[in-house]
């Protein structure tokens, strides 16, 4: 170490150091406590994808940790609770304040019940938070009634010399009318302490009803990272204003009748873009633009709903048009339809071919400059636009995904990625030219996620850079080059328009197929500087045909694909309502969820979601903190400190304090 007495930046940083700990003794102390941190188990990771606004299934899975809760009860209490007890127990960590206002109304001795669910929940907690430190534990505590908390955590309840102290307390809470509160607390504490750190692995955002729920609940959680979907993205355009993302998001909301979303929720004013709607589109049934879902929306709302979608969609074929002729980079020429159709006779000419068009009424295009906005479509727009930037919710809602949230994420020895790393047929890296370089993957996405940030963030709206962000963010809501995307073509205009099924096509990316080439995906470890002995790939964004017999578990187990369908709209294709993972200390295991009812359904019949667990993997040996990301980190620390002690000790640096 006398090395570093000749380098002057490490003896300026320990300097700095050395202002933190200003004594041989808290230097040694620090080490000591970070030495002993290193050495405790790994938390348990919970990883979660393609959400799509499904809030009360997703929040109802985040409460029971994928089933980690109900097994930390069966294992506590393993011969000393029946089944039912059990279920009750676990229901009401779920969802106490649901379930303690259903007991009281039943429950004829509701001080009994306080006290038995007391003493039960505090066991729980105790063994949920036993392989953590008491400071990150006291991190965790509510305000309220941290200090009560830690002292029944940490007390014998069946020590001689202090059964009558903890009793004293639990009876205190009782009698002070503040059981409740004290249950609500301790279970909120358990969903913590059962998992450690949450992933949430891309699209929140669209078809369900309630993504803001999703997002206001992630907001809140003590620890959370999110990888960027393509529907996440997409609303990261438009809050940005980029207007092609706009007309996407809209188009999407019209499509599945989820308007609540957009004026409700974030305060987007749609009555220009309804009375343009009405104004151009009268007399058109709009057929073809019906919303997919309709139960509970009155006919004469169908109605305008569908001529909305349809003006919605005009204006973003022609805005698409428009990026398309100003990035030529993007190579996306394939996408420019409006010039594709005869206007007089109806038809639509794709790679030599005519298809009849489904629908040809097209009273805004102008057949001589298919992708020139009307001034009425100008001003809707720049309506939204408006919209969109001066929704507060939004933009609170899309900064917390740029802070929280990356294209890919390494992860303890694992890549976090939502859609693919994109590859061409014989296996090598996709490549895309940027400002006159060639980017491709690892490089390509932190230029993507680099550019996207620039676009959001830009105060001006004219710098080129944040134009060219912006628009770089379409482009990785449905270019050919993004990992996000993970196909070559998004054919929205055809699957309107041309009944012929084969238009409708989009492939996906080579690397779909070529994943289970061990040495191409041995290739794309490498890119990452992943371990290919240790680590996984894990994926959201195409759904798994399960009920088809498809696998989540590629590549020999190195890749995961865990999109199951959150969504109501895939579990026909999948078959089940979700796949999540759970990676705790010693396992890997894959859990498949069956279709939530309702947290009503579940607080009322204690009816949890029914999930089957698969393990993907064991370690005989435990992974300690030493072993993750984060511990690499802390030994960073240790090893600094140790020189920081040294240094003490030559006398180099100065003892301030003992």
């Amino acid at each position: 170490m006398d090395s570093i007495k000749h380098s002057e930046d490490k003896m300026k940083y320990l300097k700095i150091l050395a202002r933190q700990y200003p004594s041989v003794s808290k230097a040694a102390t620090e080490i000591i406590n970070l030495e002993a941190i290193l050495n405790l188990p790994k938390g348990t990771e919970h990883f979660i994808t393609d959400i799509h606004g499904e809030h009360e299934p997703f929040l109802h899975v985040l409460k029971n940790g994928s089933g980690a809760v109900k097994r930390k009860i069966n294992e506590l209490f393993d011969n000393s609770l029946r089944d039912s007890e059990k279920q009750t127990l676990a229901t009401l960590v779920y969802y106490p304040e649901r379930k303690l206002e259903l007991i009281s109304k039943e429950e004829e001795d509701l001080e009994d019940f306080y006290r038995i669910s007391i003493y039960r929940l505090v066991e729980l907690c105790k063994y949920c938070s036993s392989k953590y430190t008491r400071s990150k534990v006291r991190k965790l505590l509510p305000e309220d009634f941290s200090y009560i908390i830690e002292e029944l955590m940490h007390e014998h309840r069946k020590s001689e010399h202090k059964e009558e102290y903890y009793k004293s307390i639990v009876e205190t809470i009782i009698d002070l009318g503040r059981a409740k509160e004290f249950i609500i607390a301790v279970s909120n504490l358990i969903q913590k302490l059962v998992v450690d750190k949450l992933h949430i692995i891309g699209d929140i955002y669209d078809r369900g009803p309630r993504p803001d729920i999703i997002l206001d609940r992630l907001i809140d959680h003590h620890s959370v990272d999110i990888q960027w979907g393509n529907h996440d993205i997409l609303w990261m355009g438009a809050a940005s204003g980029e207007k092609t993302c706009i007309a996407n998001a809209v188009r999407i909301s019209t499509r599945y009748s989820n308007l609540d979303i957009i004026e409700d929720i974030y305060g987007i004013n749609l009555l220009p873009l309804a009375t343009f709607a009405l104004h151009n589109y009268h007399d058109d049934p709009c057929d073809e633009f019906m919303p997919k879902v309709t139960e509970d929306v009155p006919t004469t709302e169908i109605s305008l709903i569908a001529k909305m979608h349809k003006a919605i969609s005009i204006i973003q074929f022609k805005l698409e048009g428009q990026i398309i002729e100003r990035r030529p980079e993007f190579e996306m020429d394939h996408r420019l339809v409006l010039n594709h159709i005869d206007y007089d006779r109806g038809v639509f000419e794709k790679d030599g071919v005519e298809y009849e068009l489904l629908d040809k009424n097209f009273p805004t295009i102008d057949p001589k400059d298919p992708y020139k906005l009307t001034e009425e479509e100008e001003i809707v727009i720049d309506r939204l636009a408006d919209s969109f930037r001066g929704s507060d919710k939004l933009q609170k809602h899309v900064k917390f995904l740029f802070a929280k949230g990356s294209v890919y994420l390494k992860a303890n020895s694992n890549l976090l990625i939502h859609g693919c790393v994109p590859l061409n047929g014989d296996g090598s890296l996709m490549s895309m030219e940027i400002g006159g370089e060639k980017y491709s993957g690892r490089r390509l996405m932190d230029r993507m996620e680099a550019m996207a940030r620039v676009g959001f963030a830009g105060e001006n709206r004219q710098d080129p850079e944040k134009l060219r962000g912006m628009d770089m963010m379409w482009y990785m809501w449905t270019g050919k080059c993004s990992s996000l995307f993970g196909k070559d073509n998004m054919t929205t205009f055809e699957r309107y328009f041309i009944s012929d099924k084969k238009t409708h096509k989009e492939n996906m990316n080579p690397y779909y197929t070529l994943r289970e080439d061990m040495d191409i995906c041995k290739s794309i470890f490498d890119e990452f500087d992943l371990d290919f002995e240790e680590g996984h790939i894990i994926n959201g964004h195409v759904p798994v045909k399960s009920k088809s017999g498809e696998s989540p578990i590629k590549a020999g187990g190195k890749i995961l694909t865990i999109d199951g369908g959150f969504s109501r709209a895939y579990q026909g294709k999948t078959g089940i309502a979700g796949y999540t993972l759970i990676y705790n200390s010693r396992t890997l295991q894959l859990v498949s969820h069956e279709p939530f009812t309702s947290a009503e359904d579940a607080v009322i019949n204690e009816r949890d979601i029914l999930s089957t667990t698969v393990l993907v993997e064991h370690k005989t040996q435990r992974k300690q903190i030493k072993d993750t990301e984060e511990g690499k980190m802390l030994q960073e620390e240790v090893d600094e400190l140790k020189e920081l002690l040294y240094a003490y000790r030559k006398g180099w640096i100065k003892v301030k304090g003992q």
